[in-house]
């Protein structure tokens, strides 16, 4: 069984796989129930009230996992990504509430440009519920090496693709009447807004 193969299965099956994404490797896992995710969050010793983004394939997949997302939010969505954007939309159906932390209004939505052995596990799964593969505090891992070890023994599969760069998605809340920038990172959070400013 290939590394691909077996972090598909481990997803599927709600267990851990370490994964390359379009910026850092990911500690990654089924987003259908509380259970895996909780799983996640012990092994990464993150705090069960932080929110962690909701990673799809494409557009279509994030849409039939949050069919309210459309409007504003749709048009938002479809502005920015695929790209290296963590988007904060509204969630009034309250849907994945073990993944938003502590306002289940709210969701955090990825879709990333992804090929490569990473983009064929997300390809393949379609939704994942995914988080850096670091320890709390910790440097972002570019490479599976980096990824530390506690991290590493506690997934079922790991998928080496090679050296990434390093540096997480940008992460804007349009949730609020402006847009709020929670974090620059990969992608410029001031070329989307003004991309989303052009299309609302």
């Amino acid at each position: 069984m290939s590394a691909v193969d077996a972090a598909v299965e481990a997803i599927r099956a709600g267990r851990l796989a370490v994964v390359p994404t379009d910026t850092v490797y990911g500690l990654a896992t089924s987003p259908y129930s509380e259970a895996p995710v909780r799983t996640l969050y012990r092994a990464k010793g993150r705090e069960d009230l932080q929110p962690t983004a909701l990673v799809a394939a494409d557009l279509d997949a994030l849409f039939e996992c949050v069919p309210e997302l459309r409007g504003r939010a749709e048009t938002i969505a479809r502005a920015l990504l695929p790209g290296a954007f963590t988007l904060v939309l509204p969630n009034p159906a309250h849907r994945f509430p073990w993944l938003t932390g502590p306002s289940s209004e709210t969701i955090g939505v990825r879709v990333p440009e992804l090929a490569g052995p990473g983009g064929e596990v997300l390809t393949r799964v379609g939704v994942i519920v995914a988080t850096s593969a670091n320890l709390p505090g910790g440097p972002d891992p570019r490479t599976l090496e980096e990824v530390p070890e506690e991290l590493r023994a506690a997934a079922d599969a790991l998928v080496d693709g090679g050296e990434l760069a390093g540096v997480p998605s940008t992460v804007i809340d349009f949730t609020g009447p402006e847009p709020l920038v929670l974090r620059e990172g990969a992608a410029s959070a001031l070329d989307a807004l003004r991309v989303v400013s052009s299309v609302l």
